[in-house]
């Protein structure tokens, strides 16, 4: 059975931390188009749906020919649980597999779009129930008690000797559109970690971020 996918870019008009960040411009093109595009060429989806309760940005996902539908006001303004909000948009389509790819990871690009989802194919229902992005994050951690991952005095470890702590990007997860439903989340326990290195796994989600894109960015046009 050839599996199918639909690709589910969700973006709200209103963002807190960072005002517009959606539309917010990289290089020559919007958030929301770089991510439109690399999913494009990356062919890992049949479907890419844009789902927004922004007008604007629903006309630019049918600009560029993707699918586009108007997210309920009670679906964006957050009144209702995550839970609930990717049970409805399970609803949203008829492929068997959701990849959930936010335009806030503009670095996470269609080459490792196409990894990911080959090891997904390779493992789905063997070892795994999804798969999802992160980076391995190593930096002294504190909490209200003190030290939580490492230890002062004469035990004290350089910071690449610490044990890695997992950290979740938005780059992309992928997961069985049923097992979302049934989780109300969207991946599972038995989940795959494709890991990405500290570019990779920007999250543009303040204005400090934002600077760091657009610096790295520059380079690249170099």
């Amino acid at each position: 059975e050839i599996m199918q996918y639909t690709a589910i870019i969700p973006v709200k008009q209103n963002s807190g931390r960072l005002p517009g960040k959606n539309l917010l411009t990289l290089g020559n093109e919007s958030l929301l188009e770089r991510k439109i595009r690399q999913l494009q060429i990356s062919g890992i989806a049949d479907r890419i749906i844009v789902s927004s309760d922004s007008d604007e940005m629903l006309r630019l996902g049918l600009k560029m020919g993707v699918d586009a539908i108007k997210r309920p006001k009670h679906y964006a303004d957050e009144s209702r649980s995550l839970s609930e909000f990717f049970k409805y948009v399970v609803d949203l389509f008829d492929e068997q597999h959701m990849i959930w790819a936010c335009v806030t990871s503009p670095f996470f690009d269609e080459n490792l779009m196409q990894e990911a989802k080959s090891i997904y194919e390779k493992n789905i229902g063997i070892e795994i129930d999804s798969l999802l992005t992160v980076y391995r994050f190593k930096h002294y951690l504190f909490d209200e008690n003190g030290p939580l991952n490492f230890e002062v005095g004469e035990r004290h470890q350089n910071s690449q000797q610490l044990e890695s702590i997992d950290l979740f990007t938005n780059g992309m997860l992928i997961a069985p559109k049923e097992s979302v439903r049934q989780w109300g989340y969207n991946y599972g326990p038995n989940h795959y970690r494709f890991y990405v290195n500290q570019i990779q796994s920007l999250d543009i989600d303040t204005e400090e971020d934002y600077v760091v894109a657009k610096a790295y960015q520059s380079l690249l046009e170099k």
